[in-house]
């Protein structure tokens, strides 16, 4: 039986409920060093970008060099971080947990999207384009189309965002200043897609053609004949080469600084269009989707096709990967499917659907957020015998460490997220 007198039992209890709540940062310096020395090296890099105080305590003990020498390899530290975070990346999508979050992004639908820097850039036919960060998918700002003009595509990175609108260039700063490029320089007969690599942003347009435009003088530096058919889509290398590719279902390779072709390369099913292209900087490949639900791998070094298979009857919208991922390709089409390939050989690794169980809904600043647990299938699985509801058409999709977000022609966003 407790002899404490009440009184002092009463003040005992009070001072513990003002006292501060206990927390790993409570913890000394020397018990979060051997904390931090049960992790691997991926691991104990994640932790040192948590916060300084942990930064500061993985610098100072020197736990990543330690475990840099035991390695006993001549691959610098950079190197293995790389190797293992894409390991780990692969693992994931290939086999792992699936959880989906659905926010409402859009008033009408919502078509395109794009992901770096912990955001993502969603546009829609509202005639809005919006920024969301990723810890909450808060609303960060919003860029509104002048007039009334279709928005065809966009890119972004830390300062400004770059549309092709109608058939104007645009250029959105992050502090939402816009202008539009001058009449005479940025308009033109109609552009089917577009690709920004400062300084340059580039239009694929219906007659064929290539229009390159400078950023900062504002004008039309080039227009580049690629094809004789619309062009449908295009990707840039960091060396400035331009892959483009059209509807009647050829690849070109463009010098700009040349201004002329370099290669022409032609699927085996090539009656099929070309709906959109990749680019791997690491790898020098290029993976291409088709009208008719073909994915290709191309070499741009040997110029020439490395595999081809047809993932889906249907017209394969978007194919993405991490960027220097070297092992899978993220494959978005119109019957929903997300499907996982392996870079090498083309082989489908995974096929993932979204679940019809809801597991919560919660509340952000930008409205109600839904997660329900996504469903891998097993290959010998018939499509139509999936409900539509868990498959809507994936219109465009970007790739994440270990997320994948996804548009569907709807007024929703999906953020599918792989444990």
């Amino acid at each position: 039986m407790d002899s404490t007198p009440a009184g002092e039992r009463s003040e005992t209890s009070k001072r513990r409920r003002t006292e501060a709540p206990v927390t790993i940062l409570c913890l000394k310096h020397d018990t979060l060093c051997v904390i931090f020395s049960f992790l691997d090296i991926f691991d104990l890099a994640r932790c040192s970008v948590v916060c300084k105080f942990w930064n500061g305590i993985i610098n100072k003990s020197q736990l990543p060099q330690k475990f840099y020498d035991k390695q006993q390899t001549n691959k610098p530290l950079r190197v293995i971080l790389e190797e293992q975070a894409m390991e780990q990346h692969r693992l994931s999508l290939q086999g792992g947990a699936i959880y989906i979050d659905q926010w409402r992004g859009h008033s009408i639908r919502a078509d395109q999207c794009r992901m770096k820097m912990g955001m993502i850039l969603s546009g829609g036919g509202d005639k809005v384009m919006r920024l969301w960060s990723l810890d909450r998918y808060k609303c960060i700002e919003e860029y509104s189309m002048p007039d009334m003009s279709p928005l065809v595509d966009f890119d972004f990175d830390e300062s400004k965002i770059v549309g092709l609108v109608g058939t104007r260039i645009c250029i959105w700063r992050r502090n939402g200043k816009r202008s539009i490029f001058p009449s005479n320089e940025g308009t033109f007969a109609k552009g089917l897609c577009m690709r920004y690599f400062d300084p340059d942003a580039v239009v694929g347009c219906e007659d064929g053609t290539a229009r390159v435009f400078d950023m900062y003088s504002r004008r039309c530096s080039r227009i580049i004949r690629m094809h004789s058919a619309p062009l449908t889509c295009l990707c840039l290398s960091e060396d400035q080469m331009m892959v483009s590719g059209s509807s009647s279902g050829c690849i070109t390779i463009s010098d700009p600084s040349l201004n002329q072709q370099v290669a022409t390369l032609r699927s085996s099913h090539y009656a099929g269009g070309i709906s959109t292209l990749c680019f791997n900087p690491s790898s020098r490949l290029v993976f291409s989707g088709s009208t008719v639900g073909f994915t290709c791998c191309w070499d741009l070094r040997a110029m020439k096709r490395l595999w081809e298979t047809r993932v889906t009857p249907n017209v394969i919208y978007s194919l993405q990967h991490l960027h220097n991922d070297k092992s899978v390709l993220a494959v978005g089409a119109i019957d929903g499917i997300l499907r996982i390939l392996n870079q090498s050989n083309g082989d489908v690794v995974s096929c993932c659907v979204m679940g019809d169980e809801l597991l919560s809904s919660s509340q952000s600043p930008s409205g109600a957020i839904q997660r329900r647990r996504g469903q891998r299938l097993s290959q010998d699985i018939h499509i139509d015998s999936l409900p539509r509801s868990v498959r809507p058409p994936i219109r465009c999709l970007a790739v994440g460490m270990k997320k994948i977000v996804t548009t569907h022609n709807s007024k929703y966003i999906s953020m599918w997220k792989f444990k």
